[in-house]
């Protein structure tokens, strides 16, 4: 009797429900549109461009910090910091006066030398010849310009960089060796 009452139990759990239960396409197209509305407010309320440009833009930062401490070091080492070699790049040289490019190694200070998260942008290393390897000034473009509480001159251009579109968009935040600011 009781292996008789399961099956049948089970049989009706199974069953398929009554014709005329559950939504009709017009309740199914209400339910989709508010969560249509509700999913866009939710993509406008976070701005997801402007967070990848403010991920970008702490990388950045990040990296100019690791490559100061760099610079620090080598100074420790050298008396001096890096000169620029005779190009217009603005790149750091090695103790052999080669350029090292950015996103190579620069032992025995950096094992990878950073460079700018985005294709089109550089950062810039400038030791002005003036300062025999006294000063140096870091370089980057920030995405977010003039919203970073961090930029030089409100966005604009710092005011050391040697000329203009180094960073390949403005350079509008630096860094610089302690006896100087970017």
């Amino acid at each position: 009797m009781k292996s008789k009452n399961i099956h049948h139990n089970l049989t009706s759990f199974f069953k398929t429900s009554p014709i005329g239960v559950g939504f009709t396409l017009v309740e199914l197209i209400v339910v989709i549109g508010i969560f249509s509305i509700l999913a866009a407010g939710v993509l406008v309320s976070i701005r997801p461009a402007e967070q990848f440009q403010k991920a970008a833009d702490a990388r950045r930062k990040a990296n100019l910090n690791q490559i100061q401490k760099a610079l620090e070091a080598y100074y420790q080492d050298n008396g001096r910091y890096p000169d620029n070699p005779a190009t217009t790049d603005y790149r750091l040289s090695d103790s052999t006066g080669a350029t090292v490019d950015w996103g190579d190694s620069w032992q025995p200070y950096m094992n990878v030398l950073p460079k700018d998260p985005s294709t089109g942008r550089t950062y810039i290393y400038y030791s002005p010849a003036s300062s025999n390897g006294q000063t140096y000034y870091l370089y980057a473009s920030l995405e977010r310009g003039s919203k970073d509480p961090q930029v030089c001159n409100s966005g604009n251009e710092c005011v050391s960089v040697p000329s203009p579109n180094l960073c390949g968009k403005t350079c509008n935040y630096g860094l610089a060796s302690p006896n100087v600011r970017p």
